[in-house]
């Protein structure tokens, strides 16, 4: 509706700054249904704005917001405020991902830090029950382990990648996320299991929030309003 009053008040060009973009997760028909609402809200958001501004979108089965948005998308990673945040607060970590969609960021901020770095997998029989596959990692006993994921949301996963890692002699992690959903109480499941501190970015307010990714969503801005 903001939209569309902009438009009838004489609005050229509407970007939508949207740093957590939702209904991404949902990019397949899971169980007999269901809808695909990625693609719908892609639709609708495609339909009101001329650009899009978003923070590392969840992007799995899709490759790039191109495939369902018809619209210009600019894509900010929060990687480099990740690895200020680790390089100021952290010494000697190792960053852990625990499947193989948190790579990305894992990489990005394991070669930013020139860390050593490991990625599980992991097998999701439901919202709340994950299953990680932990790989022997001992020979990095003491560095400081830092578990990141792009989307904390029950806190499972984090919760069941640390714990083994604790079993090992692992002091406890710092558990690191970019957008902060937090369904129900997964803060405090994290630090019922022994998270040594919980740090997301500020794309969603949650009081975990100390990386602030403000500055590259501003210049992503200003790259989709000059073009």
């Amino acid at each position: 509706m903001l939209a569309s009053t902009a438009r009838d008040l004489g609005a050229q060009h509407l970007t939508l700054v949207a740093p957590y973009l939702s209904y991404m997760r949902q990019d397949e028909r899971f169980h007999q249904g269901e809808g695909v609402t990625s693609v719908y809200f892609a639709r609708l958001l495609s339909g009101l704005f001329d650009a899009l501004v978003t923070v590392d979108p969840h992007l799995h089965r899709w490759s790039d917001l191109g495939q369902i948005y018809d619209i210009d998308t600019y894509h900010v990673s929060a990687a480099p405020a990740l690895a200020r945040w680790v390089e100021a607060n952290v010494e000697d970590p190792v960053i852990i991902g625990p499947d193989s969609e948190s790579e990305q960021w894992v990489d990005a901020l394991a070669d930013t830090l020139d860390a050593p770095r490991a990625i599980f997998e992991k097998v999701r029989h439901g919202d709340r029950d994950v299953e990680v596959q932990v790989e022997d990692i001992s020979e990095h006993i003491d560095r400081q382990l830092v578990i990141l994921d792009d989307i904390i949301s029950t806190g499972q996963t984090l919760a069941r990648t640390f714990k083994p890692l604790v079993k090992m002699g692992f002091a406890s992690p710092v558990c690191l996320g970019i957008h902060a959903v937090f369904a129900d109480d997964a803060d405090l499941v994290l630090e019922r299991v022994g998270a040594e501190s919980l740090v997301t970015s500020n794309t969603i307010e949650h009081p975990s929030n100390a990386i602030d990714v403000d500055g590259e969503i501003v210049q992503a801005w200003l790259e989709a309003v000059n073009e």
